[in-house]
């Protein structure tokens, strides 16, 4: 028997429960893990109160990503062993796979050979952040040195990814978070330059630090009435990026903006990457050789023990974290 989170109903963080299930053997193509460690990340507190973009089958499992060794193979799956030391990549729906628990099945084209020289909760802290910022500003978005980068919730996993994504190609990340309480540990954290959108004119704070040129490309999470900022702020026929919806308000299109600048407004996912072969390839490369080199690191918020699952995604929900929430089995 394995300890499984599930939800029998959707809602707050409250509605998590550790349940005894006998999950079985893996099916030809997958790949039943031993799991160390659990990454959170929040795209899994809103399929769990009902947002996300799918609605969950309920009672529901959930959860993107782990780290662990393979204990069980199923038929056709090439290239694991038993006893390796993998990592998952977000690339199945949380409808047919949840990770959350001790024990995981997942199909084997998303699990990886993540680098020895990681522990445990940084393994869990890799795919989700990394992929989905080298989706969008390096495989679409063409990231070049010398860009300028708009990252707004720069204290997530993924903004915390995207800033040492930016520094590594030469890139100039700047950080958007809503006041100066974060400002020295983002700017720890590598960020460039720093802006609390609270205290300071985003657009404008962007502008003089471009000298007037504006960023080329901008990710964010938040949307919101905030894109016109964003917008305001951008050069000629540059990119944002919308990739979340953490604000509650509608998100109006800035058209006279993205008229006069030549933008482009577009809508991603982590999932145009992973349903990409050759871009989920270019993608895994890409982070191996970060994660190796020392110019992608994983920085960790907080840990969680399994049975303290509720705590945990009260604090991945409270926004008072500074990288990845990990869960350690």
């Amino acid at each position: 028997m394995s300890r499984i989170v599930r939800f029998h109903r959707t809602g707050g963080p409250e509605v998590l429960q550790i349940d005894e299930l006998d999950i079985g053997q893996p099916k030809a193509g997958e790949v039943r893990i031993r799991v160390h460690a659990i990454g959170l990340n929040r795209a899994e507190a809103m399929f769990r109160s009902g947002a996300y973009l799918e609605a969950p089958v309920l009672p529901a499992r959930l959860g993107y990503e782990v780290s662990g060794e393979v204990d069980a193979i199923g038929a056709g799956v090439m290239g694991l062993a038993l006893g390796d030391a993998v990592s998952t990549v977000p690339a199945f729906s949380m409808n047919q796979y949840g990770v959350y628990g001790d024990t995981a099945i997942v199909p084997a084209h998303a699990v990886v050979k993540h680098p020895a020289r990681l522990g445990w909760s940084q393994a869990a802290s890799i795919w989700m952040q990394y992929l989905t910022a080298y989706g969008a500003l390096v495989d679409i978005g063409g990231l070049a040195q010398g860009d300028a980068v708009v990252i707004t919730a720069a204290s997530s996993s993924v903004g915390i990814a995207a800033i040492q994504i930016v520094n590594s190609l030469g890139g100039v990340s700047i950080a958007a978070t809503r006041t100066s309480a974060k400002r020295a540990a983002l700017l720890d954290a590598g960020a460039q330059h720093v802006i609390a959108t609270q205290e300071q004119d985003l657009a404008a704070e962007v502008l003089r630090i471009t000298n007037g040129k504006g960023a080329r490309l901008a990710f964010d999470p938040v949307c919101g009435s905030g894109v016109q900022a964003l917008a305001n702020g951008m050069r000629d026929g540059g990119i944002i990026f919308l990739y979340g919806a953490l604000a509650t308000e509608p998100t109006p299109f800035p058209l006279f903006t993205a008229l006069s600048k030549n933008l482009t407004v577009r809508g991603y996912t982590l999932f145009s990457v992973v349903a990409n072969p050759d871009s989920f390839a270019r993608g895994k490369r890409f982070v191996i050789d970060g994660l190796e080199s020392g110019s992608l690191a994983p920085v960790i918020a907080r840990t969680f023990a399994l049975q303290d699952i509720v705590a945990a995604h009260r604090f991945l929900e409270s926004n008072a974290q500074i990288g990845k929430v990990v869960v350690t089995v």
